[in-house]
């Protein structure tokens, strides 16, 4: 694509063209031999000429890239296209197969992770998971075998104890005065779904779960009809709307909902949350978040235009309905991740990336009981992305694993998958693979073990 204005579309955020295979890619340093799988990431990447002028990065299809680790090796990497209606249609080919409920004409494109021992490309605002081979060929859309209802979303979270997934999802337009909380079970079938009534369709891009509650999120970034008839994304900062988290037991019914009031506000992401259980605030729920001061009210391109994410601390009470909030980095946060075994629980650890509108993206670890900020320094140019946290086997300490992501090298072009020793950022990388072509900025992956999705064949 030719230079445009919008930053969207140039430099790491411009798609890349080709699908790529290559194996036995060069390492520097040494992989951690019980590093067995997958590392995948989706993003937005697409296939034809888009108008810079109204183009938004959210959308888009779906392209991810991975690369296979197994036995101290990089044994492959592969970028494909989510597979999707207009791309078949792009290419002279049939549509995907597997239920369209909304009609959606884009491949997922802004997650894609294992489970249930099947790999998932997954967006928001309603769209079906794309089911995916251990290779990253699209095998069609997957509706959790006829059990899901409509939406899902890009964001679940899944329950280590009980190997459930749960997710808060919405889809526009179909959805206009609700969301609805899906529990997924650890046999990939839908268990449970709640409608939510809403009062108006605000964008609900993530949730939060803890042991007692799913966590919605009404924030005042809502459907604008002007952009939506004009063929823009619909979305725009409307603070007049309120701001609120909604904290739904687990089992219960949609009018157990407690609403709490925060902060005017936009939040992409929250960290992690827990409940407080004992002591003065016995009964609390602690979710740690990125949060913008306002989202889409210049920018209507993406979310960098009008400011970034800081890391807060808000704690909620039930029984007033009322937050109080603490800011833990007033530096860029954005991408957080914990480790996966204490989500909705109370953890220590966080980790985050920190984008920028130049290229130069460090990796933020953050101590949520000291206070403490640690930061990794790709050095000049070099940008992280999201930091996907892999813990050690065998090990029960919280930080004792490894962060791995991609970084993209603005003075070459150039791309490579990093391993971070979590506990210790002073060591450097503990490996770099480099990849056979640039990887541009995109959102949300995992760490896929073997274990958990078995290679194929």
């Amino acid at each position: 694509m030719s230079t445009t204005t919008s930053i969207y579309l140039n430099d790491n955020y411009a798609p890349v063209t080709e699908e790529v295979t290559a194996f036995d890619l060069p390492v520097v340093g040494e992989l951690p031999a019980e590093l067995n799988g997958r590392y995948l990431r989706n993003g937005p990447n697409p296939f034809a000429d888009v108008d810079p002028a109204a183009h938004h990065w959210f959308t888009g299809a779906g392209m991810v890239h991975g690369v296979r680790l197994a036995d101290g090796r990089a044994a492959w990497y592969r970028n494909r296209y989510v597979g999707g209606t207009a791309l078949s249609a792009h290419r002279g080919l049939p549509d995907i197969p597997g239920p369209n409920w909304n009609a959606s004409d884009s491949g997922p494109n802004t997650n894609v992770g294992g489970f249930a021992g099947t790999t998932w490309a997954m967006v928001e605002a309603g769209g079906v998971p794309v089911e995916l081979t251990y290779e990253l060929e699209t095998i069609g859309r997957n509706d959790f075998a006829g059990t899901l209802p409509g939406a899902f979303t890009a964001h679940p979270k899944v329950d280590a104890d009980t190997g459930e997934m749960h997710a808060v999802v919405y889809a526009w337009p179909q959805w206009m005065d609700h969301v609805q909380y899906v529990v997924v079970g650890a046999d990939g079938r839908v268990r449970r779904t709640v409608d939510v009534p809403l009062p108006g369709m605000s964008m609900v891009h993530d949730m939060s779960l803890t042991q007692k509650y799913a966590v919605v999120y009404d924030m005042p970034v809502t459907v604008d009809f002007d952009l939506a008839f004009a063929g823009r994304f619909p979305f725009r900062w409307n603070p007049g709307y309120g701001s609120r988290l909604g904290l739904l037991p687990r089992e219960g019914a949609a009018d157990e909902i407690v609403w709490v009031e925060v902060p005017i506000s936009y939040v992409f992401h929250p960290m992690n949350a827990y409940d407080v259980v004992g002591g003065p605030d016995d009964g609390k729920v602690v979710i740690d978040l990125c949060v913008y001061d306002r989202m889409f009210e210049h920018d209507l391109l993406g979310p960098f235009g009008d400011g970034f994410a800081r890391l807060e601390r808000w704690t909620l009470d039930p029984a007033t309905r009322t937050t109080s909030t603490v800011v833990i980095d007033e530096s860029r946060s954005e991408f957080p991740r914990h480790r996966g075994s204490l989500t909705a629980k109370p953890y220590r650890y966080g980790y985050c990336a920190s984008p920028d509108l130049q290229p130069g993206w460090p990796t933020l670890k953050y101590d949520l009981h000291t206070g403490e900020r640690q930061v990794f320094d790709h050095g000049p140019g070099r940008s992280a992305g999201e930091p996907v946290f892999v813990g050690r086997q065998g090990s029960t300490v919280e930080d004792d694993g490894w962060l791995i992501t991609f970084v993209h090298d603005a003075t070459n072009g150039g791309a490579e998958l990093v391993v971070i020793d979590a506990q210790d950022f002073g060591r450097g990388y503990v490996a770099q693979v480099t990849l056979p072509q640039r990887v541009p900025y995109g959102f949300h992956g995992n760490w896929v073990s073997d274990r958990s999705v078995p290679p194929s064949g």
